[in-house]
Order: C-alpha cells, then structure tokens, then sequence
C-alpha cells in the first residue's frame, strides 16, 4: 500500500510539472517599448484540435499615456494586428473593450489608460496534430500619445502545444474571461431609437420598467465621420421617462443610414457598463459646425476638475451665494441704483413695493433660465458657447451701448419716457408699475450676465455639464442669489428711514446715476472696437449723436412744438438705424478683426492662447499663466488693471521665469471654449497656473496680488 501511495505522490508531482511546462511554453517574453509593455496572451495553456481560444494582445500603458480605440476620436490611430499562423489556424477581429472619452485641450479622443487587452478568437484546425506545437505570430502598431504622440510597435510571438485536450491558462483564464465579460453588450430590455435633426441626432434609450438611473451617459460612435467627439453631449429625460442623448453631427460628415457605436453609463445599465448600439437612423442630418482647433499636439494635462466632486445642492449654494455677490459687480451697479431710487421716492404703498419686488425677482429669474435654455440648446445644436456668450456678438454689443445712452440721457433730463409713447400706454404703465419691476429685472441680467462672480465659476462649470432639469435648477438659484437683496429691501422697506426726506436731493441723485451709465457706454464702445475694429466705434458715436438729436426733436415736438419737430425726429431716428444698422447686421468682417487681440499690441509680455504655443512652453520646461479674459468681462478688466499688470506681479512672473498667455474670448472661439470646459469651467475670469511636473493650480476669479504671488511661490 505505501508503494502504491508512493507513486500516486511521484504521478501528481509529474502531472504539475507537465502543466507548469505547458503554462510556460504557452508564454513568450513581452517587449518593452519607452512607453508601452505588450505581449501576446492566451485563455489557453494547450489547444485540442477544433478547439477556439481567445488570444489577447495584452498593453500595459505608462502613467499618463493613452493608447487609441478603433475610432480614435478628434486625433490619433487605432491600434493594430496583423497575424502570420500556422496553416488552418484563423484569427478574427479585434474585440474591442469599451473605451473612455480623454480630454485633450480642445480635442477629445478615445482611447485606453493604464492596462488594456485586446481579445482575437482564434479556431484551430481539426486536424491539429496532438504532440505538436504551433506559434502564433502577430504585428502589433499602435499610437502612443500624451503631450506628443509616438508610433509604436512590436514583432509578438505566442507558441501553444497542441494536445487531445484544450487546457486553461492558469495565469490569464480568468484575466480574459472578466474582460470579455466586461465587452459592450446588446442593451437587453431597452428600447433605442435614433432621429436626426439638422446638426443633432436624439438617441433615445427607453428603459425597461424598474430600471435603475443610469446616471451620466456618453456615446462613442463605431466610425468617425459619424458624431463630433469634442462638442459635448446633452442627456434629458423626456416627458415618457425614456433618456434622450443629443449627440451632434460631425463637420467631416461622411453619410450613414445606421447609428452604430458603444454606449457607456457611469452606473450601469442594469449591471452593464456599456452596451452597443447599431439602430436605423431616422429624419434627416447635416454636417455641424466646423470647430476651430488648433494642431492636435496638447500642451498640459487639464487641471483636476474642480466640479468633479460636486453635488447639485452644492453647486446651487454657490450660484446662490454667487448671485448675491453679483449684486456688488460694476456691471451691475447701474440698473440697481435706478430701482433704490425707485424705492427711495416712497410715493407707492408697501404692498405695490413689496409686489415691485416680487416682480423684479421674477424679471431676474425668468431671464436667467431662458438665458440657460438658450445657451444649452444652442451647445446641444453644436455652438461652443459659454456664459457671457451674448456679448460676443457685435449687434447685441451695439444694442446694449444704445439702450444705455437712452437710459443715461432720461436721467439727464434730456426727455421723460412718458413722452416717447401715446397717453393712454403712459397710464398703463402708471397703472401697472410691475411690469417696471419684471423690464428691470430683465435689464439686470442681461447687463450682469458677462460678469463672473466668486463662487459662480464653479457652479456654471458645473450646471452646464448636467442634463437640462439640473442645469436650470443651478441657474434659478444664481437668479434667487441676485435678487434677493432687492428683494428684501422691497418687503422690509425700514431701511428708508435713514435716508434724507424726498426732495431736491433725488433729482440730483437721479442725474449723477446717468453718469455711470455714460460710463457703461464708453466700457460697451471699447468692447465693440475690440471685437471689430476702430470704424466700427465711430459709426456707434455716430449713432448715439442721431439717437440724441432724435430725442431731443421728439421732446421739442412732445412740448409744444409744431408737428415739423416730429418729421425731424422720426427722420433722426431713421437715420440712426441707416448708420448703426451695419453694426447689427454684422455686414463687417467681424472674423479678420477678431485677430487683433485687445491690447495685444501694447502688451507685448503675453503671448496669444494656442494648445500649439502652450505645448511648445511645456517642452521647455516653463511655468505657464494663462488668463482666460475677455473685453466684455468687467471683471476681468478690473482684475487686469489692479493685479496683473502692476509692478509687484510683473516682477514675481519675471523671477520665476513665468511665460503669459492671454486665451481671448472677445468674440466666440471654440478652442478656448474647449478649454474652459476641460477645466470646468464656463465663463471668465478665469486664471491658471501651469506648473512643470505639478497639477495646474486654478486661481479665484477676483484677483488679489497676495494671491497671484502665493501661488507662484509654489512653484
């Protein structure tokens, strides 16, 4: 009996040993690149005849590289395999896991981080020869990319012995087998549609009943040509509880009658991570707009993304407390001293003030959500557009500076507003004076709006990513934010006892706050001549001069005067719209004068935004400052004035060897849009900090020169 014991212990041993060998035989050493580990793997430590493995080209990618899926997206190659087996073995296509979208800048491209298989199922013949050995040879390419991109590639070789029967890998079985469980899937249970729409294509994925949220959703399309990679995607749910993506068409449009691609959810589709797509394409596409990016090298990884962690009650504190804080912007000054003047007269009872109030509120909330409505569906049809997006257009630039010379000269005393309309709608208004309260908060925001206050970047960054019921709920709280300290001094109206009995002091108050908006006017005449160019603010001036004298004319006539002043008006006032008219109907080359950055020439330190200049600073090893600005952007003026162009900052840029880019957003620019949106942001002022070998450091939107010097000290 020991003897027998004895040699069942000798056979075990021998048994191990043969599946070790095997195990071995079926491993060929991986080859290392600068950037990349790859070998050839298999499911299988032998093969019987007839039987399919799944091989596996296995990469291991180097911290902060990124290889490419089969659509790479806005840049970039798919990785390759190109086989020589052994007669009767055959190889299919790569079985691509799902990838992920990664931001470049202004490109977004898909592709793999960290490590990624491959798999390839091979068949082997049925007359496979037990005793035999096969070797699978391959020719693996791929790109390699992360500031530069590096074509790569290497000769693999996997050799398999071939027995009666197959037997499991006992080191990469199970590896391959969870990442074929892992592979895109058909959705099971769900119902998907796809329509398109001009520039946008709905894809509708309607749940089965119970179906869990899936939250954040995003599309990767199966071939370029297809869906823009770098315009974002916008997820609703419609009023049958089905989630509709907004998917915009791509500018290099190549025509398909079949939506065909992987879908991914960042909580699942029932357990499913991602699930393929390929339905009919219904309705009718066009290309979308051509995005405006500059070479695809990426200079910086973008800085960690500030509204990653956000909530959407936390986001809506900060527009609330964001909107409060609005109130004290220069922008905004203007309109709100006009409506404490209002209150300040005390000839209305508390209830119509306090009814004013309400009004005003809803003046500021309204506008703010249609403001948001207008921004996402002008995203969601392709526009790169951000907060403040109204005031890159010449023709509303123009519309503003007038409005607020008008304003400025009713304060001046030059005319009454009751004189411009009939008697009877005078009295209406006399008689309905909310709907002064909702007509100023309307002005408010559409004044305010290219404003950025503290706490508010965040918080837009974060509700313009949202689907569209998220979105508006951030904004309606940025409204509340910014009316409530009318709103309060409306019903509790105490704080007027502090104030000077109602007397000649008011009408002199009443024309030193024209000031102020002629001072707005002078800002909105700078802002034009920074968008077009110095023709265009003479032809404004022009037409402010005609506004005046039609005014002027119609108050003579309103008088007293004979019925000529009213041809003289309404002839000042047609001319008016002759002169400004070219400025509203864009008839300028808007585009060429966009070139001319503001102020670029005199401030010859800063250099343009390009990702190609910023990658060619980040080669040399260089600290780099961006100031993401515009000429609209108060703020960022004042920022400008008091901080970054004082002796104390210029000096600190200087000693640590700084290199300053100014990212312009005068007028719409896509790339820098981009940009904003990788840092998670939506508006200016923004600043930030690349530092060498560090993550970029994002600074507050009001600046202080403590604050700008700090943050240079860590580099």
């Amino acid at each position: 009996m020991r003897s027998f014991a004895f040699v069942a212990v000798v056979l075990r041993a021998l048994a191990a040993c043969a599946l070790g060998a095997l195990a071995l035989a079926a491993v060929a050493a991986p080859v290392r690149t600068e950037h990349v580990e790859a070998e050839l793997v298999a499911d299988h430590a032998a093969v019987g005849p007839g039987d399919t493995l799944t091989a596996a080209l296995r990469l291991h990618i180097g911290s902060g590289w990124h290889t490419y899926w089969r659509n790479p997206g806005d840049s970039g190659l798919p990785t390759t395999l190109a086989w020589t087996l052994p007669a009767g073995w055959q190889a299919g296509p790569i079985e691509w896991p799902a990838p992920k979208a990664l931001p470049a800048g202004p490109l977004v491209n898909y592709g793999y981080e960290g490590e990624v298989l491959h798999l390839v199922n091979v068949t082997v013949p049925k007359d496979a020869a037990p005793g035999s050995r096969a070797t699978l040879a391959a020719r693996a390419d791929w790109l390699v990319c992360r500031e530069t991109c590096i074509p790569e590639g290497a000769d693999l070789t996997l050799a398999l012995p071939v027995a009666a029967t197959g037997t499991p890998d006992p080191k990469w079985a199970r590896a391959i087998e969870a990442t074929r469980a892992a592979l895109p899937q058909p959705l099971r249970g769900w119902m998907v549609s796809a329509k398109g729409d001009g520039p946008t294509i709905a894809l509708t994925l309607a749940p089965p009943a119970g179906a869990p949220d899936p939250g954040a959703v995003r599309f990767f399309a199966d071939e370029e040509g297809r869906v823009e990679p770098s315009a974002p995607q916008t997820l609703a749910r419609d009023s049958s509880g089905s989630y509709v993506v907004a998917l915009p068409v791509s500018s290099d449009l190549k025509p398909f009658t079949r939506l065909a691609g992987v879908v991914t959810a960042d909580k699942g589709f029932g357990g499913v991570r991602a699930a393929t797509v390929d339905v009919p394409l219904e309705g009718m596409i066009v290309a979308g707009p051509k995005p405006k990016l500059d070479a695809p090298s990426v200079s910086f990884e973008p800085a960690a993304q500030p509204t990653a962690g956000l909530s959407l009650a936390a986001a809506a504190l900060l527009a609330f407390v964001g909107g409060i804080i609005l109130n004290l912007m220069p922008c905004v000054f203007p309109v709100l001293s006009l409506k404490a003047l209002s209150l300040a007269a005390g000839h209305d009872s508390r209830r119509v003030i306090r009814l004013q109030g309400v009004a005003f509120a809803v003046g500021v909330v309204g506008t703010f959500v249609a403001l948001a409505g207008l921004l996402l569906a002008l995203r969601a049809a392709g526009e790169q557009l951000g907060w403040g997006f109204q005031l890159q257009s010449p023709a509303v630039v123009t519309a503003l500076a007038v409005l607020f010379f008008v304003l400025a000269l009713n304060l001046s005393g030059v005319f009454e507003f009751a004189s411009l309309v009939p008697s009877s709608a005078a009295g209406w208004t006399v008689r309905n004076p909310y709907a002064d309260g909702l007509l100023s908060g309307v002005l408010a925001v559409v004044i305010a709006s290219p404003c950025t206050a503290p706490f508010m970047g965040a918080a837009l960054g974060f509700a313009i990513a949202q689907p569209p019921a998220e979105t508006l709920a951030v904004f309606v709280a940025l409204g509340l934010g910014m009316a409530l300290p009318f709103l309060l001094l409306s019903v509790f109206p105490q704080w007027r006892r502090v104030l000077p009995r109602p007397g000649a002091w008011m009408v002199r108050l009443k024309q030193l706050l024209a000031f102020p908006l002629y001072a707005t006017v002078a800002w909105l005449a700078w802002v034009l001549g920074a968008q077009v160019d110095n023709d265009a603010v003479m032809r404004l001036l022009a037409t402010l001069v005609v506004v005046a004298f039609a005014l002027w004319a119609w108050r003579a006539y309103r008088g007293g005067g004979s019925r000529g002043w009213s041809v003289v008006a309404a002839a000042g006032l047609a001319s008016a719209v002759v002169v400004g008219w070219p400025l509203v109907n864009g008839a300028r080359d808007a585009e060429a004068a966009a070139a001319r950055a503001p102020g670029a020439a005199a401030e010859t330190a800063w250099q343009p935004y390009s990702t190609t200049r910023l990658g060619e600073l980040e080669n040399a090893g260089r600290p780099v400052f961006v100031d993401f600005t515009a000429a609209w952007c108060v703020t960022c003026q004042v920022n400008k004035r008091l901080v970054l162009n004082t002796a104390d900052v210029r000096a600190a840029f200087a000693a640590h060897d700084v290199a300053l880019v100014r990212a312009d957003w005068t007028r719409r620019d896509p790339t820098i849009t981009a940009a904003l949106g990788a840092l998670g942001r939506n508006g200016v002022p923004v600043y930030v900090l690349y530092r060498p070998g560090k993550p970029p450091l994002l600074l507050p939107e009001v600046l202080q020169k403590g604050t700008v010097i700090d943050a240079l000290a860590t580099l």
